[in-house]
Parts: structure tokens; C-alpha cells; sequence
């Protein structure tokens, strides 16, 4: 297992894939800081780690399910003379999610219905519900961008891990941040729709470049 790391493709693979899988984790970073901030101080530290736990955890079992992840990329039926394939379902079920959760986050933050002031109960259970389905949507274009990069599955999972961490460090002070300052949460919560509109056109076939964004 551990001969991947003997060579120095295999580190350069690594720190490269680790680069990679933390630049694409970003966006989960920021939707995460996001409804977590809606959780009672007491609560917020705990959800957070579940999201980033779940977002390491989804990634790592994908990769070992990647026979079925590459499966997802073939075509599943044709309509207006596009096929479409289970990872273009998943990415605009995705995309759409994130489109109706960041307008519903807008629309409360602009409107004043006093949704941010108030936990209602199980909201809890509500925010880690929504982030497990969130990080399966953000894991399947990682792994796949994994799978591109190299075939060494001790690589992938090492840059899986690493990045984690990397997102780990750099969460709770973007989401203090975020939490102190209403117009950058305006802003990432634009972010998230820009993403979502992304996860939309990549699953029609039209790919919008992640740098860009």
C-alpha cells in the first residue's frame, strides 16, 4: 500500500492531488459555515466537524467505489438529444439544491423573517441531514477529479485526508467571519448560487471551469 509514497512521482501526485482537493473543497467549507452558523453556539462546533468528517468519509468511500463512481459517467438515457448519466442527474439535483437553499438563505437574511434569530428544534438533525447530502454532491466531481489525476488509491485517499485537515484549519475561522460580518455572508451565500448554477450547467454538458469561480 505504502509503495506509492516510494517515489518521488508519487509525492509530487500527492501534494498536487492535495492542492486539487482542497481548492474544489472550498465551496463545501463555505456551505458548511453557512448552516451551521443557524445552530446555537453549543451546537456549532460538533455539526461542523460531522460536515467535515461526512466530507472526508464520502470522498474516501467513493474512491473505493470507484468501478461505480466511473460507472455514474456513462449514459443513462437521452432526452432532446442529450445523454444524461447519473453523475449529471446527481450534479443538477445538487446544483438545484444549493440554488433553493442559498435563495432561501437570501430571502431571509433581505426579508427579516427573523429565521436566522431562531433555532427551531431539530434543526440539528435538519443542518447534518442537509450537509450529508450536500458532501455527496461535492465528493462525486473530487473523486473524479481524483481518478483523473492518478490511479495510485493510497495517493487519493492520502490527498483526501490532507485536504480535510487543510479545510479543517481554515473553517472555523471563515465561518467566525463569516458569522461577524453580514455582508461577506451575502456574498458567499452568492457564492453558493454561482456554485449551484455551475452544478447545473456541468450537468447539462456545459463545464464552467472551477478556477473561474
Amino acid at each position: 500500500m505504502f509503495d506509492a509514497f516510494a517515489t518521488a512521482d508519487g509525492w509530487v501526485a500527492l501534494l498536487t492531488l492535495t492542492a486539487l482537493e482542497t481548492i474544489l473543497g472550498i465551496d463545501n467549507v463555505v456551505f458548511i459555515a453557512i448552516l451551521t452558523a443557524k445552530l446555537p453556539k453549543d451546537q456549532q462546533k460538533t455539526a461542523y466537524r460531522l460536515g467535515l468528517l461526512g466530507a472526508m468519509l464520502s470522498r474516501i468511500a467513493l474512491l473505493f467505489a470507484i468501478s461505480w463512481v466511473m460507472g455514474l459517467t456513462e449514459p443513462w438515457f437521452s432526452l432532446f438529444g442529450y445523454d444524461f448519466s447519473g453523475r449529471d442527474l446527481i450534479l443538477i439535483g445538487g446544483g438545484l439544491f444549493l440554488l433553493w437553499k442559498g435563495t432561501q438563505e437570501i430571502h431571509s437574511a433581505v426579508e427579516g423573517t427573523g429565521h436566522e434569530e431562531t433555532t427551531a428544534p431539530g434543526s440539528f438533525s435538519s443542518v447534518v441531514i442537509q450537509l450529508f447530502v450536500i458532501n455527496i454532491v461535492f465528493s462525486l466531481d473530487s473523486v473524479i477529479t481524483a481518478i483523473g489525476m492518478t490511479d495510485l488509491l493510497p495517493v487519493m485517499i492520502g490527498a483526501v485526508v490532507l485536504s480535510t485537515f487543510v479545510m479543517a484549519v481554515a473553517a472555523t475561522p471563515l465561518a467566525n467571519f463569516i458569522a461577524d460580518h453580514p455582508t461577506t455572508k451575502m456574498l458567499a451565500l452568492a457564492f453558493i448560487l454561482l456554485v449551484g448554477v455551475a452544478l447545473v450547467a456541468d450537468g447539462l454538458g456545459f463545464h464552467i471551469p472551477r478556477r473561474y469561480l
